[in-house]
């Protein structure tokens, strides 16, 4: 039975480090957007906010505007203009009816988004507002402004609930917690956090960020929060009293806006330096960015994970869409519409559907062998050579197959008995890939077999005394190569000694050497002396071709 048999197992050799992770295909399928929509504002772009209720539509702030965008469309839907200087901070409500804004004036307005209607305005603010946001309560409003003081209104009554002072600067960020309305967060250029509780009417804690800080986020749990000030990113702590947890400077310039995605497992940043860079919130390593053609002033990312949306200073906005494919989409359906144990729509679920504490028996689909395993079965180890060269399978499978062969010591068998017709594809391989660092042990080794075996017929086929001649000079080449590289490695050395600091002479050295055996690698004739047995068994095969 096939399941007795082990398939041949294909050599996994260590890979160079690449761009092309999961996570970056993930976040490159955030593609522009083709469609004729409107990407020139009329001034930088200082807000953007999604909705959070489908069809997840988003404002754009910028100059004396908010205009409400269509995730489906990407066109304008509504324009509030209905300001009198700069507009700041547009704002849209959870159940995606309202929004508020503030302006350069003072002034804090709610608006109706079907009729544009203004429906409230707070006035006590004396100087601009960049900060206006809801509460997750829907009945209050939190404001903050360049007049130092963070306010929080009664939407009914029009009235201020709670004034808060103590910050020194200007105040240009801040939010509520999403999970406790009592909490309030804020960022000014006095280089501080503050967080006040409503319940104390006070600050309860204050962390230093030792720069102006630009934007704060906090996570959903109110334990964590991340402030952005100059090129530098502080995780702090609330849960001790607000120590700070991590550092990070990955831009060049100022960031200036954060924000989540919708598991709040990645944090992007965008900042001056004309990048969003993508966080892992787990150590905060930088495993995705995104090149802007201008400085990115604000960025946002859709509830649903499928759109990226960047303003810009030069008043462009880009609108990035991710295809979401119809698995994801019946997957996400199934985890919102999961029976709850216990509910009514749990006991009558069905006995075809399993709970996440159900035990699921896996069907397991019987593997069919390739045709080089098949050989290997019956012990035809000549076929299945010729199995694996003539079906162009990848050369580390050949290799792989070649190593099996010698541990089972039918190499030999495998290559006995064979014309120039089945000689060639082993011929051209060799050929073909001898310089590779990778294989270069083991195809000497087979090689030298190969010239031991057939030295007696060489010159009765002019195909195959070409391959040879091939073989031999891509030999000499690989020696010529080798020579010029310890040469230059000689050099450096040379250089080196007389270095007055001993470590970073060390340090260079290793860093260009490690930059050499990379760029023989990728000039496909690599360091074939890598295992210390390369150039002296290329030295032998070349005796051997001469001996001929």
């Amino acid at each position: 039975m096939s399941s007795d048999f082990k398939s041949l197992t294909v050599k996994k050799f260590p890979r160079l480090p690449g761009r092309k992770t999961p996570e970056s295909r993930y976040w490159r399928k955030f593609k522009a957007c083709l469609s004729p929509i409107v990407v020139k504002e009329f001034a930088a772009v200082s807000s953007i906010h999604f909705s959070e209720t489908s069809p997840y539509d988003f404002a754009v702030t910028a100059s004396t505007r908010v205009q409400i965008y269509s995730s489906k469309t990407h066109q304008v839907k509504k324009t509030i203009s209905r300001f009198k200087d700069v507009a700041y901070s547009g704002t849209i409500r959870g159940d995606g009816r309202l929004v508020v804004a503030g302006d350069a004036t003072g002034l804090v307005q709610i608006f109706d988004i079907g009729s544009r209607a203004i429906l409230r305005t707070f006035r006590d603010h004396r100087h601009p507002v960049h900060v206006a946001k809801f509460s997750s309560d829907k009945t209050q409003i939190m404001s903050a402004s360049d007049d130092k003081t963070v306010r929080i209104w009664d939407m009914p009554s029009e009235t201020p609930l709670t004034i808060f002072t103590g910050h020194e600067d200007y105040i240009r960020t801040g939010m509520v917690s999403r999970d406790n309305p009592h909490l309030i967060l804020s960022g000014s250029y006095d280089q501080t956090v503050k967080l006040w509780d409503m319940r104390t009417q006070g600050c309860v804690m204050t962390m230093n960020h030792g720069a102006p800080v630009e934007c704060v986020e906090m996570f959903p749990n109110g334990g964590v929060v991340v402030a952005a000030g100059g090129p530098n990113l502080k995780v702090f702590d609330i849960l001790t009293g607000g120590r700070p947890m991590h550092s990070l400077s990955n831009h060049q310039k100022t960031v200036t806006s954060l924000c989540f995605d919708q598991s709040y497992s990645r944090l992007l940043t965008g900042s001056l330096d004309q990048h969003v860079k993508v966080y892992n919130v787990q150590d905060y390593s930088v495993v995705h960015s995104v090149k802007y053609p201008a400085p990115v002033m604000s960025v946002a990312l859709s509830p649903d994970d499928t759109h990226l949306v960047a303003g810009m200073a030069g008043g462009l906005l880009s609108i990035r869409q991710r295809v979401v494919k119809t698995a994801e989409i019946q997957t996400r359906r199934a985890q919102e519409e999961q029976a709850r144990g216990g509910s009514y729509k749990h006991f009558i679920r069905g006995q075809k559907s399993a709970a996440d504490a159900d035990f699921t028996v896996e069907s397991q689909k019987r593997r069919r062998l390739r045709d080089y395993d098949r050989y290997l079965k019956v012990f035809q180890y000549g076929n299945a050579l010729d199995a694996c060269l003539r079906t162009n399978q990848p050369p580390v499978t050949t290799v792989s197959l070649i190593q099996e062969l010698i541990h089972r010591d039918g190499l030999r068998q495998a290559l006995s008995g064979r014309d120039d017709i089945s000689l060639e594809p082993l011929a051209q391989f060799l050929v073909k890939n001898i310089n590779n660092p990778r294989y270069t042990s083991l195809l000497v080794d087979v090689t030298m077999v190969m010239i031991d075996m057939y030295t007696a017929v060489l010159g009765q086929s002019p195909l195959i005394d070409e391959l040879f001649v091939k073989l031999r000079a891509r030999v000499k080449m690989e020696l010529a190569f080798q020579k010029q590289l310890m040469s230059v490695v000689g050099s450096m050395e040379m250089l080196f000694a007389k270095s007055t600091s001993t470590s970073v002479g060390v340090a260079i050295h290793n860093e260009l050497a490690s930059s050499s055996s990379a760029a023989a690698t990728s000039n496909g004739v690599g360091n074939s002396s890598s295992n210390g047995t390369g150039s002296a068994k290329g030295s032998t095969i070349q005796s051997g071709i001469k001996a001929l």
